[in-house]
């Protein structure tokens, strides 16, 4: 399934076609569709098979820059893996403005 698929804003899209996104691992086509459809998730998958844009992605996506508010609250169990996610999230908005 190609990243296209998932009707991105132009912004996100822009960034995963930077960063070279093209088609889906199997949890990404799998999470994605459910968390843009407003259903919460528990999922489980191998290191390196894309969980971070399986969840951060649609979150980026439906997260409203007008709106000041906390939206999303992502928690880790280590100082590394959040700042690993810290830095998957910047390159993925890179050209969403607002983004914080």
């Amino acid at each position: 399934m190609k990243f296209t698929t998932f009707k991105f804003g132009n912004e996100l899209q822009e960034g995963l076609d930077m960063m070279g996104f093209e088609k889906a691992t199997p949890i990404q086509e799998q999470a994605i569709p459910i968390i843009q459809a407003g259903r919460d998730l528990i999922a489980c998958a191998q290191t390196g098979t894309g969980k971070t844009a399986a969840f951060g992605l649609p979150l980026l996506n439906l997260t409203q820059v007008e709106n000041l508010r906390t939206q999303t609250i992502i928690l880790c169990p280590t100082r590394e893996l959040c700042i690993q996610i810290t830095n998957d999230l910047k390159k993925y908005s890179k050209y969403i403005k607002g983004i914080n």
